[in-house]
């Protein structure tokens, strides 16, 4: 029997539809169905763009049959997480007082997958302000993993992870500032990639667009998130590259030149402690490079720990600032991670300037590291995917281990500009996904994706998936 079309991933519904097989039309009213069939339990989509979604598959199929050229992913549906503008639509950051805030353009990334023919059908769940580990806010409530309903989808791209998994949509836009499309990703079994610095523009259209502190600025960018390392290649083809409103965008080929098929694979990971799920994830990612014909060679990258540090340094500069501006309109679950943090990274604790020098320096160690070993293999997490508030402890040691259980593998390419795909390697025995990360040099997102490749073909996508209900 032929699978339903809400199961086949972007690039299969491309090839489905220039067959003529399936019509766009077809494709949205699956998609569609498919949300009124999960989206009530997992509260992934906030917003349906239903009509405009079925008006735009309809202009596609009209195109098609009158011969029109059509772009790389005409009919084919995404996802937008809330924090990214979508034209006449709201842009809430999950908070009531901007409930009101709507878009009146696309995001440049989001404009550029239109163009190439792909269709927005939701708007998706996320953290308020994008600042907590797990999808959840006064607006729109709680966002479930499909996978367990006691577990966290994580954050903060969390409704786009459980919309993937769950099949509402085969792609989608988040954003990456520590970890944000990496840890969904992970949690709920998908595929994503975390941009290096500058590849993909991203700019709104909310007064506090303009107003990005340095952290930000140094560290936040964009990144497709899918079920397939083909999909998550296919979005970053049409969307990379300079735009004016994101003035640290530029304009570097996709494709980097050839490079030696060697990927450093640790066994000895810092910080801790490290969860057996994390080291057999590492394990089945190094084997299957191995069999494909790599050099897996047992080395670990410089300072990891170091790079975690200066992570929370330049966010907790920004951080007092970023309180006093949301005081009156973030909640108290909301600020838990900010407020954290200044007391983890006290501003003003170290000298700012000092930060950015070991930024440079650490910067400059990686870049050696990645010259001799072209891929790197981390875990995505040291731990497996926490219950749902375990992250609004009132008691911050257990809060700091959380943080480090999870930041320490994340932030190094966050920290650095670096690319990384996490990718799902199978599941543990009771069910819950694995997954590892590929990072390699800046703007070489075309290795980790090389290396992500390898692996998928070893371990195949694990979604989508019916929710498991509580």
């Amino acid at each position: 029997m032929t699978d339903p079309l809400w199961q086949r991933t972007g690039t299969e519904l491309v090839a489905l539809m220039a067959s003529v097989d399936v019509s766009a039309r077809e494709v949205i009213e699956a998609h569609l169905e498919r949300i009124d069939e999960v989206n009530g339990w997992l509260n992934a989509a906030v917003l349906v763009a239903a009509d405009e979604a079925r008006a735009a598959a309809d202009a596609t199929d009209r195109a098609r049959a009158a011969g029109e050229t059509l772009g790389p992913l005409a009919g084919v549906p995404f996802t937008v997480k809330d924090g990214l503008d979508l034209a006449g639509h709201p842009t809430t950051y999950g908070i009531p007082a901007f409930a009101g805030n709507v878009a009146p353009v696309d995001d440049p990334t989001i404009g550029r997958l239109r163009s190439a023919g792909a269709i927005p059908i939701a708007k998706t769940n996320q953290p308020e302000m994008a600042m907590r580990l797990a999808t959840d806010n006064p607006l729109f409530g709680l966002t479930r993993n499909p996978w367990h309903p006691d577990r966290t989808a994580s954050g903060s791209s969390g409704g786009d992870a459980s919309a993937i998994a769950s099949g509402m949509t085969p792609m989608g836009v988040g954003s990456d500032l520590g970890g944000s499309v990496r840890n969904p990703a992970y949690a709920c079994g998908i595929a994503a990639t975390k941009t290096s610095l500058g590849r993909l523009p991203v700019h709104g259209t909310s007064p506090r667009a303009s107003e990005a502190l340095l952290g930000r600025q140094l560290m936040a960018v964009a990144g497709p998130m899918a079920r397939s390392v083909a999909d998550l290649e296919a979005m970053l083809r049409v969307t990379v590259g300079r735009h004016p409103r994101d003035p640290r965008s530029v304009d570097v080929p996709h494709d980097g030149s050839s490079f030696v098929r060697r990927a450093a694979v640790p066994t000895d990971l810092p910080g801790g402690p490290i969860h057996p799920d994390a080291r057999e994830a590492v394990r089945r990612a190094g084997e299957a490079l191995a069999a494909d014909g790599w050099e897996v060679v047992d080395a670990t990258p410089p300072e990891m720990e170091r790079c975690y540090d200066v992570w929370g340094r330049l966010l907790g500069e920004d951080f007092p600032m970023t309180m006093e501006a949301l005081s009156a309109v973030i909640s108290d679950d909301g600020a838990h991670l900010i407020r954290s943090s200044m007391v983890f990274w006290p501003a003003g604790e170290v000298a700012p300037q000092e930060v950015h020098i070991e930024r440079h320096r650490l910067a400059r160690q990686w870049a050696l590291f990645l010259d001799e070993f072209p891929v790197l293999v981390l875990p995505t997490w040291y731990q497996p995917p926490f219950g749902h508030h375990d992250d609004l402890s009132d008691d911050l040691s257990v809060v700091r281990a959380l943080y480090d259980g999870v930041f320490t593998p994340i932030t190094p390419a966050n920290v650095l500009g670096l690319p990384a795909t996490q990718i799902p390697v199978g599941c543990n025995a009771d069910g819950v996904p694995l997954g590892v990360q590929f990072m390699a040099d800046r703007h070489r997102e075309d290795r980790t994706l090389a290396a992500a490749a390898v692996v998928e073909a070893a371990h195949p996508p694990i979604t989508p998936i019916d929710p498991v209900l509580g």
